[in-house]
């Protein structure tokens, strides 16, 4: 883990921190005391007609809470990263509460029932419904760049900030691998080159964006797919939860949603981030580069398919 109070006084927005690798980075970055703003269109509290097209229950503030109890500040904004005037006024409120943000992690996604189930991928982009199709590249690459036009005038006032981009999979494995469908794979590709493409213009400002993409992350809605949690979610790869599928054997090296967030809140911690501007990694590259750990001590590597724990 990154040291505790690595990031006392730093503000962090994640946007997109409902669920999946979004908590997950709110909680890495809460391990290392960072205030950390929490937004995304579910609300325990808010306005229950922005709430993501999944309908499930995870809301921001459980993620703001959770990054209290880790040490951190949490704080929950409801936030339709699609819509600019709302994003706009995300910017306004973070210039009035805290003058300056240190990171912005652009988690926003929102597009997984959309994706569909295994058995609809690798549908010829002339079958693929257009409405659908056109609908994940607007909640993938839209949300990104009205999020980033509004808050990165925060970030760059000052030397030293992060901007981090959230996608699956590191350039080089998506330039040789079709993903899913042509709307997937796009929406993919594109998230790696906004980090390469905004990384050329924030340098001169001394700022630093980095494509950070998970390995097969055992999100929420991945362990209620095989009747686990976090747990027991070995139990997945034995076939022990009846009325749920055996996961496949690759599964075996997933990892939790903590390790992204330790390696996002190492990035944030380390002086010399600016050496990753424009990179695209994954979270194992980044558990191996600063020695951290997965929750339960191992370093899995989903991309590779191994899962060690750390030399010592």
């Amino acid at each position: 883990m990154p040291e505790r109070d690595r990031l006392r006084g730093r503000v962090a927005v994640v946007a997109g921190a409902t669920r999946g690798a979004g908590r997950g980075i709110a909680a890495g970055l809460a391990e290392a005391g960072a205030t950390v703003v929490c937004t995304g269109r579910s609300s325990r509290d808010g306005d229950a007609s922005i709430r993501s097209d999944y309908q499930r229950g995870e809301c921001i503030e459980e993620t703001a809470e959770l990054v209290t109890e880790l040490g951190g500040t949490g704080v929950a904004l409801q936030v339709d990263h699609l819509d600019p005037e709302q994003v706009r006024g995300l910017a306004e409120r973070l210039r009035t509460d805290y003058g300056h943000i240190d990171v912005l992690v652009n988690d926003i996604w929102g597009a997984e029932v959309l994706k569909g189930p295994p058995a609809t991928w690798n549908t010829p982009v002339w079958q693929h419904d257009l409405d659908a199709g056109l609908r994940i590249l607007r909640l993938a690459i839209d949300t990104h760049l009205i999020t980033s036009h509004h808050l990165l005038p925060l970030l760059v006032d000052r030397p030293g900030g992060l901007l981090v981009e959230v996608t699956d999979g590191t350039a080089a494995f998506n330039a040789d691998n079709y993903r899913i469908s042509v709307y997937y794979d796009l929406a993919k590709v594109a998230v790696n080159r906004l980090a390469f493409s905004q990384g050329h213009e924030l340098a001169p400002h001394g700022a630093t964006a980095v494509a950070v993409t998970p390995g097969w992350l055992r999100s929420e809605m991945m362990l209620e797919n095989f009747g686990v949690t976090e747990s027991n979610w070995r139990d997945a790869l034995d076939g022990a939860v009846e009325g749920h599928p055996v996961a496949p054997e690759g599964f075996a090296d997933s990892e939790s949603p903590r390790y992204v967030g330790r390696g996002v809140a190492a990035l944030a911690a380390d002086s010399s981030r600016m050496r990753w501007n424009q990179r695209s990694v994954s979270s194992a590259d980044l558990a191996r580069e600063y020695e951290f750990t997965d929750v339960d001590g191992t370093q899995p590597d989903s991309w590779s398919g191994t899962r060690t724990r750390p030399v010592t």
